[in-house]
C-alpha cells in the first residue's frame, strides 16, 4: 500500500525569526528590556527622601513638592511620592542640591508646658515656639520630653547622629534632678536605686542620689542608659512619690549649664562630637 506522508502538526502559536517574540508574548519575557546600569538601587518616594535626609518632615516634604519647590535630575515633580533612586538621582530643593546643606545641632532649654513634636492636633503650643524668630531650617528633636518635664532638649538635622543619641545600643547616659513630693531617708533612696517593676516593664536607673532636702520635698539626681515611657514618673510611683520637677540636666557629657529657659544655642563640634562617641564616629 502507498505510504502517506504524515500531516504536519498544527503550530500551537504563531513564531516569529529566532530572537523575535511569538505574537501575544512581551520581549521582555526573553529578557531584551533589561535595566541598565542607572536602574541599579532602590527607589522611594521624593518626599521620604527629602525627610530621610534630615532636611524636614515628610509631611513638610509633602507641602514643598506640592508648591513646585523640589526638582528630579533637573525637572520639575508635583506628586510627592515621585520615585528617586538612591545613589543615583539628584534632588535639588529651591535650586540647591540636596546632601549641600551643612547639618545644625543645637540645644534648647525646653520650658515646662511645651509639647516635644513638630504640631500638636489638640492645638497646644509645641517647642517650636522658642524657634519662631530665629528663621532656622528644618529640625527634628533628637528625643523628647513630655508636657510637664523640662530641661534639656536636643535638635538636629542629621538623622544619622540623632540615631545613635536615641538607640538604645549606644549607651548614652542622661542625667536628670528630680523634685520629688517627701523627704526621703538613706534607705528610700536606694530602694529607688535598685528599680521597680511597672506594669509588667523593669523600670532601672544607672545611679540615684539625694541632692538636698526642703521641709516637704527632695531634691534627686538620677541618671539612665535607657528611657522608656514616663520612666522616672513611674518609678517614683511605684515608691509612692509624686513628681513635682523633672529637668534634663545633661546627656552624655553635654550640660544644659546656665542657658536659660526658652533659649537654645548651637552645639560646638566638640559637644557633637562627644555624643558620637559611644560608637567611635567624629566629624570634621
Amino acid at each position: 500500500m502507498p505510504r502517506h506522508p504524515p500531516k504536519p502538526s498544527k503550530p500551537t502559536s504563531r513564531s516569529s525569526r529566532p530572537g523575535q517574540a511569538p505574537v501575544g508574548r512581551p520581549a521582555r519575557d526573553l529578557g531584551q528590556a533589561k535595566a541598565g546600569p542607572g536602574d541599579a538601587g532602590p527607589r522611594h518616594g521624593v518626599a521620604r527622601v527629602l525627610s530621610k535626609a534630615g532636611v524636614c518632615s515628610r509631611t513638610e516634604a509633602a507641602r514643598w513638592v506640592q508648591a513646585g519647590r523640589v526638582s528630579v535630575d533637573g525637572r520639575k515633580v508635583l506628586d510627592p511620592e515621585f520615585p528617586v533612586r538612591s545613589g543615583h538621582s539628584k534632588v535639588r530643593v529651591d535650586g540647591q542640591l540636596l546632601g549641600q546643606r551643612e547639618h545644625l545641632y543645637l540645644m534648647l532649654n525646653k520650658p515646662r508646658g511645651l509639647v516635644t513634636t513638630t504640631a500638636d492636633e489638640r492645638g497646644r503650643d509645641t517647642v517650636y515656639r522658642c524657634f519662631e524668630a530665629a528663621q532656622l531650617p528644618w529640625l527634628a528633636p533628637v528625643g523628647r520630653l513630655d508636657k510637664a518635664s523640662e530641661g534639656l532638649l536636643l535638635f538636629s538635622s542629621d538623622p544619622e547622629w540623632a540615631a545613635l543619641i536615641t538607640s538604645h545600643v549606644g549607651g548614652i547616659r542622661k542625667t536628670y534632678h528630680v523634685q520629688v513630693d517627701a523627704v526621703l531617708s538613706d534607705n528610700q533612696v536606694a530602694a529607688i536605686a535598685a528599680g521597680a517593676e511597672h506594669e509588667g516593664q523593669w523600670l532601672s536607673a544607672l545611679s540615684v542620689r539625694l541632692l538636698r532636702q526642703g521641709q516637704r520635698s527632695s531634691w534627686l539626681e538620677v541618671v539612665l542608659e535607657e528611657g522608656r515611657n514616663r520612666h522616672i514618673r513611674r518609678l517614683m510611683q511605684v515608691h509612692g512619690l509624686e513628681v513635682q520637677r523633672l529637668l534634663r540636666t545633661a546627656i552624655g557629657e553635654v550640660s544644659l549649664g546656665e542657658l536659660p529657659k526658652g533659649q537654645w544655642r548651637l552645639l560646638t563640634a566638640q559637644e557633637i562630637n562627644a555624643l558620637r562617641s559611644p560608637c567611635q564616629l567624629t566629624i570634621a
